[in-house]
């Protein structure tokens, strides 16, 4: 294992489990309630190690995990959590070479995951229309030395998506449906298109606007994770848990040649209407 270098991140975690983030510069250091850590304590070494404080607590040093750098990222918003991002991740096929667009960089969680997926040999196309937000989305990727793989641009997307031949988009948005045409002209027929949005009404809202724009294999998930203690001989759920985070969308772009519903297409079909005057078909019955 290589030793740490200067400018390189470090994970640093108590016995008691609190994580401290740092960029290791020569002569500084860490204060943490257990204590001051040195950095030129880590400098020349290697990680997955015990460091010590002044007061002689012990910390583990470690490499940050992509996890640990996403929930370190400063916000001034709700991030989209690991649990989702590392999903949709799979749900888009993003990978190494991958030309990925998204709309709403927030503080640039996605956007690191994004990155860190398509590099080295790809691109993230990331748009935000408040430069109060997308200043901080740079800043953070391009603390976790990610930025040369994207590209962000200053926009709202219904102007249109500068790029064509997308293999993929993700909408982190409160509408995402009033952009569906300009998706459709920026990724490839039958490419990846995933959202993320808090409510069952928003959820209702981008299906209708996916059946009329044509696109196909829709799905609508929700991922719950619940964390344990790990303890053994007590072990059990945690106290408290993140429940809702919000509901995932993912479909495919309308193929070449396939022609979109009309503007005045109803519901999706099969769904809450039921038959006429709302009687609870007989299968369906309990």
């Amino acid at each position: 294992m290589a030793n740490a270098q200067e400018g390189d991140l470090v994970l640093l975690m108590s016995p008691d489990g609190k994580k401290f983030m740092i960029r290791l510069q020569a002569d500084q250091a860490l204060h943490t309630h257990r204590g001051v850590i040195a950095h030129n304590a880590l400098l020349g070494a290697p990680l997955g190690r015990t460091v010590y404080t002044h007061l002689g607590h012990p910390f583990l040093a470690l490499e940050p995990s992509l996890h640990d750098l996403l929930m370190n990222v400063r916000r001034t918003t709700q991030i989209m959590y690991p649990k989702e991002i590392g999903y949709a991740l799979l749900k888009l096929n993003v990978g190494n070479g991958k030309r990925v667009a998204e709309a709403g960089s927030g503080s640039g969680a996605l956007t690191i995951a994004l990155a860190h997926a398509v590099s080295p040999d790809g691109r993230v196309y990331s748009y935000e229309v408040r430069e109060d937000m997308l200043n901080l989305a740079r800043k953070n990727v391009d603390r976790v030395g990610l930025l040369p793989y994207v590209e962000f641009k200053l926009r709202d997307i219904a102007e249109g998506l500068d790029e064509t031949d997308l293999d993929a988009c993700f909408l982190d948005v409160r509408e995402p449906w009033q952009y569906l045409e300009q998706v459709s002209r920026a990724v490839k027929p039958g490419g990846f298109f995933g959202a993320l949005v808090p409510t069952a009404n928003q959820v209702i809202d981008t299906l209708l606007g996916l059946q009329r724009a044509g696109f196909g294999a829709v799905e609508v998930e929700e991922l719950i994770m619940r964390p344990y203690k790990p303890v053994p001989g007590r072990l059990r759920p945690v106290d408290r848990m993140v429940a809702h985070t919000g509901y995932l969308i993912f479909a495919r772009t309308p193929t070449v040649g396939e022609a979109a519903l009309p503007a005045e297409a109803g519901q999706v079909e099969g769904e809450a209407a039921g038959p006429e005057g709302g009687e609870t078909p007989a299968d369906e019955q309990g």
